[in-house]
């Protein structure tokens, strides 16, 4: 297994933790030229969604290159260059369907 799928389920483990839900990981290794690995969660609410972003910016904060979002939006994502988390409320993660965007790529098989 790649560094990157590995690095993508310790983050799986850290959403987990705080009962994010619906965590989906997509390898888009050698189909973006963004990352190796996009991990989808949903959080129950605004203030779940900062505290599960909270959360991996603590426990990574060394690897953590980039933050953007808004909690208000509905969306926050955290680039950790070659795994990008999207961290969204249902309605927004509804909306945007990343999943269907890359349909083509793999699921990373989780370890739940």
């Amino acid at each position: 297994m790649s560094v990157s799928k590995e690095f993508a389920l310790k983050i799986v483990d850290l959403l987990e933790d705080k009962k994010a839900n619906d965590i989906t990981v997509i390898d888009v290794e050698g189909i973006s030229p963004i990352a190796d690995c996009f991990v989808i969660a949903t959080g129950t609410s605004s203030t779940h969604i900062n505290a599960l972003s909270d959360h991996l910016s603590k426990e990574l904060k060394e690897d953590l290159k980039h933050r953007e979002g808004k909690v208000s939006g509905g969306w926050i994502l955290l680039d950790f260059k070659d795994v990008i988390v999207h961290v969204f409320t249902g309605e927004t993660r509804a909306y945007y369907s990343l999943e269907r965007v890359w349909s083509d790529a793999p699921r990373v098989a989780l370890h739940n």
